[in-house]
């Protein structure tokens, strides 16, 4: 992302102080380039997404020696595993709606603390059941996080940058995830698997403190919640310094229903489709993400290859996801987002779909997986940017943690679907030809979606025609 304003114009200091002038705060952040402040906003942002990945990638290395360990066998270990999923989907789904009424800023402080503190405790448990226990407790503040560091970068993005900034938040989970194996492959030798979970949760903790001193509360939120204008000016003063006085009065312009709960809000007629479409579309597109990542391996090697070879080409599905979403974020930035990310999924089923086509190829199947990978990344890695658009701010956050709590049950259910298709003998060609089909209900969803008439929502955050 580069910090040129791209042709817009600055913000006029004569208007800022002319006498009686509300200005727009989406519009005044549009006018700035890319500054030094919003840039601390998306790397703390990354970072906190990061941590989510180390956590997810880290449980999964940890499991072989919990079960020498503690002498069980790895079916038993299914609850530990699931547990945090669906710690994931509780917390997403309670903490939009806190975030809403409180404010972005505390209620993310308080979830990265969350899971930072649970993480900790779960370095101690010496039970299945009490890790099983922590690791959902450490799911609710993991949940709880990610929707609303996409709701706080959304907000101070410029419209013209929006897209690539979150999908650039989105980076971190990738680098978390592999930051995790490296961690968990140096640690569990030297000090166990016990040091893995603590290191997980003690860099949450620092970085809550990182959080509290120079993450700012959202300003849409803010002059959606009528504090005081100076509060207002003083925030947005951070941004491009030396252009606003403490007197100025805010504003934002967005069609927004008022008097009504978040969650409310979110289901009522003029959004109701599209939330419905947005449920849909992150559904399936997790469902497919953790079947594939969970099987993949056992698919290929019940096709013939060696386990080494089937590992090695699964590692490849993952490998292009901060390419894949940092492009589409780019193209988000300059065309028809919603149909920009329904055409990935459309390329993603016809990606895998190949891909149970190409088995007697090393070469062309490696390629193919990594491309479906790519397409997949960049395709789920969108959708809260394009929720973020979709809904104004008295809701947003709701919206955004609600499309991704629904999600994580898509996740949970594509984990448990892979087994009952392992079981129904098909041949690895048809196995894959269903197993694009979430990818296509998904492209389906958000072509629907597009196709609405351009009155029925306006844009939230000045996302062009992302409502539509």
């Amino acid at each position: 992302m580069t910090p040129p304003n791209s042709g817009q114009p600055a913000a006029s200091p004569d208007r800022a102080r002319r006498p009686g002038t509300s200005i727009d705060v989406q519009q005044f952040i549009d006018s700035q380039p890319f500054s030094r402040f919003q840039w601390i906003i998306l790397i703390l942002c990354f970072l906190i997404v990061a941590a989510d990945g180390f956590d997810t990638a880290a449980i999964g290395f940890i499991a072989p020696m919990l079960a020498k360990e503690w002498g069980v066998s790895r079916a038993h270990l299914g609850p530990v595993m699931s547990a945090a999923l669906f710690g994931l989907a509780a917390g997403a789904l309670v903490a939009g709606p806190l975030a809403d009424r409180f404010g972005r800023k505390g209620v993310l402080v308080g979830s990265v603390l969350c899971f930072g503190g649970w993480s900790v405790a779960s370095a101690f448990a010496s039970s299945l059941e009490a890790l099983t226990v922590l690791r959902f407790l450490t799911g609710l503040g993991l949940g709880a996080a990610m929707p609303n560091a996409v709701t706080l970068m959304s907000e101070y993005a410029p419209t013209r940058r929006r897209s690539l900034a979150v999908n650039a938040m989105f980076c971190g989970f990738t680098l978390g995830s592999s930051a995790g194996g490296f961690a968990a492959a140096w640690l569990i030798p030297h000090y166990g698997w016990h040091s893995v979970l603590l290191v997980g949760g003690v860099a949450p903790l620092l970085l809550a403190v990182l959080l509290i001193l120079f993450l700012p509360e959202s300003v849409r939120f803010l002059v959606a919640r009528k504090a005081p204008d100076a509060r207002i000016a003083a925030a947005l003063s951070k941004v491009h310094p030396g252009v606003l006085r403490a007197d100025e009065r805010f504003h934002v312009q967005e069609a927004a229903p008022t008097g009504a709960s978040s969650l409310r809000t979110i289901l009522m007629p003029q959004f109701r489709s599209g939330t419905v479409l947005l449920w849909t579309t992150y559904f399936m597109g997790l469902l497919i993400f953790y079947l594939l990542t969970s099987w993949l391996p056992t698919l290929f090697a019940d096709a013939g290859y060696p386990i080494e070879k089937a590992a090695l080409i699964t590692a490849l599905f993952p490998l292009g996801g901060g390419i894949g979403t940092l492009t589409v974020g780019w193209l988000m930035d300059r065309g028809h987002p919603w149909r920009i990310v329904a055409g990935t999924y459309a390329l993603t089923g016809a990606l895998v779909y190949a891909v149970g086509h190409g088995a007697g190829d090393v070469f062309l199947l490696g390629v193919l997986v990594f491309a479906a990978g790519t397409c997949m990344n960049g395709a789920q890695s969108s959708m809260p940017t394009l929720a973020a658009g979709f809904y104004p701010t008295q809701c947003r956050a709701t919206g955004v943690a609600w499309m991704l709590g629904i999600g994580r049950f898509g996740g949970i259910a594509g984990a448990l679907l892979g087994a009952q298709i392992l079981g129904l003998g098909w041949s690895f060609g048809k196995i894959f030809g269903l197993l694009s089909l979430p990818a296509f209900v998904a492209t389906a969803a958000l072509l629907i979606a597009s196709a609405r008439p351009r009155a029925a929502v306006r844009p939230a955050v000045g996302q062009h025609d992302a409502a539509h």
